[in-house]
């Protein structure tokens, strides 16, 4: 494999997108960076212009050009376990053909733990996939989780507007569950509104926006299913705050959850400003959470002069990477769900080689920054690969040298 992958990695470049400036196949492109396997019909030499060229126009210091073609270092054994060079390289190619492939897949396509790897390591089941969270006992409750799982409880049953942003595959959907379901153990009169964002696009042109009627469709469907809506928009609009006063009369308050807010157009967030202020005395009749990903901390930027009404009154909660020992810690807990200890998993430098792995230099802003990627979801993608990998050469444990094979 060429450090040219590395360098990729460090200024988050997809392999499909260095394809396309230099007129190479994605296959190809895979071919030079896995196995150092030129195109029989292009000049190496001009090949590797090309890239150093396009590798320039991204941001890469001329230091990390240097070595791009350099090939790195095969590992050559695996602790506790004799494994020649072969072997690895054959696990690499089969493994890459049913899993990671040619791209930055690992983060992004889903990984399944096969038959034989829970065999080779003693497990029933799959302690990463979506189904081993069967209740609130499965989730992992990290300082920050418990942060805000706490702090959207508290918007939901006393009031409030707040925005819980992270990335892809960082919880928030297990968070949103975990509220209902909350909701529903404690038997609490708290009424959750989520209106539908199947097609939710920013803007008319790529998609359905969901703007403030859609909203108003599904409150009034939430807190007054059988009335029927009035003709006339501010009738309706009436319609709709009389309910709620009702329903609050009557003991519920009411929760409006969206989630991938950060496809809102500006004009709805500016909205949610007043269905907040829809209230009976000194009762807000209507909290709110926003679920999204972080382009939706820079729409509630104050430096967002259109949304500042919403800014003002918006609390913004971010959920963190497994930074530091939270990583090790949420191994233990995911490995004790099902009654393995996770040494008979994974040995400290493997832990180490995961971190070290989805831990990037970035040079995206012109400055030297890290980019953590630990995130739950992309942990479990890379260790389920790297259980894969171990079971396939017969690893008893996952290693550093297994996460660096992947």
């Amino acid at each position: 494999m060429l450090r040219l992958k590395g360098v990729l990695h460090s200024l988050l470049i997809k392999q499909c997108d260095l394809a396309t400036a230099i007129g190479v196949s994605d296959a190809g492109v895979a071919q030079i960076i896995n196995h150092n396997d030129w195109p029989k019909l292009k000049k190496t030499d001009e090949l590797k212009t090309a890239i150093l060229a396009f590798l320039a126009e991204h941001g890469a210091a001329v230091a990390q050009t240097l070595y791009v073609f350099d090939v790195e270092p095969s590992p050559t054994a695996f602790t506790g376990i004799r494994v020649n060079n072969d072997q690895v390289q054959n696990a690499r190619i089969h493994h890459s053909k049913t899993a990671l492939n040619e791209d930055d897949v690992m983060l992004l396509r889903k990984q399944t733990l096969h038959q034989a790897t829970r065999k080779h390591f003693g497990l029933f089941r799959d302690p990463f996939a979506d189904e081993a969270v069967q209740s609130h006992e499965d989730m992992y409750i990290s300082p920050d989780v418990r942060y805000v799982r706490e702090a959207m409880f508290q918007t939901a049953k006393h009031g409030g507007m707040m925005a819980v942003v992270a990335e892809s595959g960082a919880g928030k959907t297990t968070l949103m569950r975990d509220l209902q379901d909350r909701i529903l153990r404690e038997n609490l009169p708290i009424m959750i509104i989520r209106p539908y964002v199947l097609a939710m696009e920013g803007n008319d042109r790529s998609g359905k926006t969901l703007k403030a009627s859609d909203i108003v469709e599904a409150i009034k469907s939430a807190v007054a299913p059988l009335q029927r809506n009035r003709v006339n928009p501010e009738a309706r609009f009436k319609q709709l705050h009389t309910a709620l006063c009702d329903s609050h009369q009557a003991g519920y308050s009411h929760c409006l959850i969206i989630d991938e807010a950060h496809s809102l157009p500006i004009a709805t967030l500016k909205h949610l400003k007043r269905f907040f202020e829809l209230e009976m005395g000194f009762k807000k009749l209507l909290s709110i959470i926003l679920v999204g990903q972080p382009e939706l901390k820079a729409k509630l930027s104050e430096r967002n002069s259109e949304v500042r009404e919403v800014v003002q009154r918006c609390e913004v909660v971010e959920l963190l990477p497994l930074d530091g020992a939270r990583l090790e810690d949420y191994l233990k807990f995911k490995f004790s769900r099902m009654n393995k200890p996770v040494a008979e998993v994974i040995d400290a430098s493997g832990i180490e080689a995961l971190r070290a792995k989805l831990t990037l230099a970035s040079g995206r802003t012109g400055r030297n920054e890290v980019v953590s990627l630990l995130y739950p979801l992309a942990v479990g993608n890379l260790l389920t690969a790297c259980m894969n990998l171990a079971a396939q050469l017969g690893a008893p444990v996952v290693t550093a040298d297994v996460v660096k094979g992947v």
